[in-house]
């Protein structure tokens, strides 16, 4: 079995899953603002939005850099001269940041110090399409 094209495959679906959780959990955010004065209903969205950002999101971003870094390695580490793989580090990298900005927001949720609107978590939501959308053309074509 080649070994590049596995541990691609596990870098792709690793991507899926933490993308995945990006996209999902803001989308339990709004439903949580919407529903913060019934203390049974919050309760059960803090449990979901905790088990999806730790047991899920954040093992798939862990596993992601890690087979990302393993394919980077494989092809050699002069493909980070290549202007794509630059552009697709730093994009990755955004995606790292949001990813723990959401941390800081499921903190605050769990805090019950949540200050963020419906409208808030509806507009960041679309934050990790824009950058996936970005990181699948630079992969696929390869731009520089």
């Amino acid at each position: 079995m080649n070994s590049y094209l596995l541990f691609k495959s596990l870098h792709l679906i690793a991507v899926i899953s933490w993308m995945a959780g990006l996209l999902y959990l803001p989308r339990i955010f709004v439903y949580h603002v919407e529903n913060l004065k019934d203390k049974n209903t919050s309760s059960v969205f803090k449990t979901m939005e905790r088990k999806l950002y730790f047991y899920i999101m954040t093992p798939a971003m862990i596993l992601t850099w890690v087979f990302g870094l393993i394919l980077i390695s494989s092809l050699g580490f002069e493909v980070l001269s290549a202007t794509w793989i630059k552009l697709k580090l730093l994009l990755v990298i955004l995606l790292t940041l949001y990813h723990f900005y959401l941390s800081k927001l499921l903190s605050d949720f769990n805090l019950d110090q949540n200050t963020k609107s419906s409208k808030f978590f509806r507009i960041i939501n679309e934050v990790p399409t824009i950058l996936l959308i970005l990181i699948v053309f630079i992969v696929v074509f390869k731009p520089i």
